[in-house]
């Protein structure tokens, strides 16, 4: 009777470990909305997969990240991304990277990954890093040099800044083909269409002056 009892509560805890295990995949593009004619559907979480009888080395390839990004902008930073879109054999690996280009005290301001975590690695510059927790906010913040690494945890609002007087070159390396980017202050001041500057100053609590001065700067070109 023992083991009877015993093999029963093994199958008990299997049968709700596969209940626990079991969940969504994890989206790949910001929304999937749903509908009852697959005729008329264009996207699915992911891509499609090629006939693998089609494929070939070069959909594993990528050529171009020995070449620096253009940083010639007002922050002073350009991000040349290796997603799924460029390098079609990272469809389901779960995998990207990405060249950080940054001028003397470049900045690459303030975003959020919504589907991947980040680990940054120094190549050459010295770097000021951090990231906010969600509320109540904390914040976690390193000097970087050359060699060093740190890592951002998914959707987490998080910063690079280029503190030397030198160009700054990283890496990075994000948990998903598609990790996504939302740039705080142009998706807040530059939505399409813009969002309700009452809402604005609200929220910030700024001047309407200052809030219509904001969005006309971050303004989509």
């Amino acid at each position: 009777m023992k083991g009877v009892s015993f093999l029963a509560t093994v199958a008990i805890l299997a049968l709700a470990s596969s209940f626990v295990s079991a969940y969504d995949p994890s989206p790949l593009q910001d929304f999937c909305v749903a509908i009852n004619d697959i005729k008329s559907g264009v996207f699915v979480n992911g891509k499609f997969c090629k006939d693998p009888a089609m494929v070939s080395a070069n959909d594993f390839f990528f050529s171009g990240l020995n070449i620096p990004g253009n940083t010639g902008n007002k922050v002073g930073s350009n991000v040349t991304l290796v997603n799924v879109d460029k390098l079609p054999g990272l469809n389901t690996l779960g995998i990207s990277l990405a060249r950080l280009d940054f001028a003397p005290y470049g900045l690459n301001p303030p975003h959020t990954h919504p589907r991947g975590t980040e680990l940054f690695v120094v190549i050459e510059g010295t770097f000021l890093v951090g990231f906010v927790t969600s509320n109540p906010n904390k914040l976690f913040t390193k000097v970087l040099n050359k060699g060093d690494v740190f890592v951002f945890p998914i959707g987490l609002i998080h910063f690079q800044f280029n503190i030397g007087e030198t160009i700054g070159l990283a890496f990075a390396g994000l948990s998903s083909q598609n990790p996504g980017v939302i740039t705080i202050a142009s998706a807040v001041f530059g939505s399409v269409p813009p969002i309700n500057p009452d809402v604005l100053i609200k929220a910030f609590q700024l001047d309407k002056n200052v809030v219509e001065y904001l969005q006309k700067a971050f303004a989509p070109n």
